[in-house]
């Protein structure tokens, strides 16, 4: 990059600096990630207050710095004003920023997640609030697939067993897990789960030897399996919850009615899915419960 550039970005983060500067971390088309100062931008009376809000996309000029490069001009083309006036919309636009984050590239051109990532706020800011936990859910998805690790859920991982879940037999299951990269039959996790059990650690104790196991989980809210069967790395799947999760690979959602327990279930499931590929929290994420669940108590 010259001294000078331009760049069409993104806000997805920013912190304070000084009395009245604002630093932003911004995904490009261009250059991908980039960090810029937005001198005065806290101050009431400057124009750049609003353009430095988050998930407002500006056309900028920026200038090299030795460690952070300086905003100069920044005209807004687009914002995301709904989300910042709706708890739900707002948890749904971090929780996107913050995977954005950990998956996108520095000094590398990023058209693809930026446009992305633009699509899926705008279609969480135009949401009812019944389809917000939906449209996550299918972002999180596509933000793994075009960072190509999304989970596979056509076939078994191990075995390359075409799945098709029967929805009308409420016994049919299948299994997942992160470690094997999604779906696999329910003979394969069985394998699965025991490779885990038999590396637990031993302990000795003057009654004997005994193994340790992972303890339960202590989540608000119950999975809707009522037979899940779960480990640190590996659950189950019914046939519902497997037939969704085929569908959040179309461009176009078309399972928003779904009920709100398996969407929750599924965006866990991706949380946990992401953390483990990515290596890192999503620390906005933990917002979900506290947003969404309460519609479970609404649930018959």
């Amino acid at each position: 990059m010259s001294r000078t550039y331009k760049a069409i970005g993104i806000n997805l983060k920013a912190t304070l600096l000084g009395e009245a500067d604002r630093v932003l971390t911004i995904l490009t088309k261009e250059h991908g990630l980039i960090r810029a100062v937005a001198m005065g931008a806290r101050k009431q009376t400057s124009k750049m207050g609003g353009r430095s809000g988050l998930f407002v996309v500006n056309n900028l000029l920026l200038a090299q710095g030795k460690t952070l490069d300086k905003i100069t001009q920044a005209e807004t083309l687009e914002s995301y004003p709904e989300l910042g006036r709706n708890l739900k919309k707002l948890t749904a636009g971090q929780y996107l920023a913050e995977l954005v984050l950990n998956q996108a590239l520095s000094e590398q051109p990023q058209a693809d997640l930026f446009y992305l990532l633009n699509e899926h706020l705008g279609r969480i800011e135009r949401s009812p609030d019944s389809d917000v936990l939906a449209r996550l859910t299918h972002a999180v998805f596509q933000m793994l697939a075009i960072a190509g690790v999304a989970p596979q859920v056509h076939q078994c991982c191990l075995t390359q067993t075409l799945l098709k879940p029967d929805v009308n037999d409420p016994n049919w299951q299948v299994g997942f897990s992160a470690i094997a990269g999604g779906a696999i039959t329910l003979e394969a996790l069985e394998q699965i789960q025991a490779q885990e059990l038999s590396a637990s650690p031993r302990v000795q104790s003057t009654v004997g030897e005994y193994r340790v196991t992972p303890a339960p989980s202590t989540a608000a809210v119950t999975p809707p399996s009522a037979s899940r069967r779960a480990s640190s790395q590996t659950t189950t799947l019914n046939a519902v919850e497997l037939s969704v999760f085929q569908q959040l690979a179309n461009a176009e959602l078309t399972q928003s009615s779904i009920s709100s327990l398996v969407w929750l279930s599924l965006e866990r499931l991706l949380r946990q899915y992401a953390q483990h590929h990515f290596d890192r929290p999503i620390r906005s994420a933990t917002l979900i419960d506290t947003c969404f669940a309460p519609e479970l108590s609404e649930l018959p």
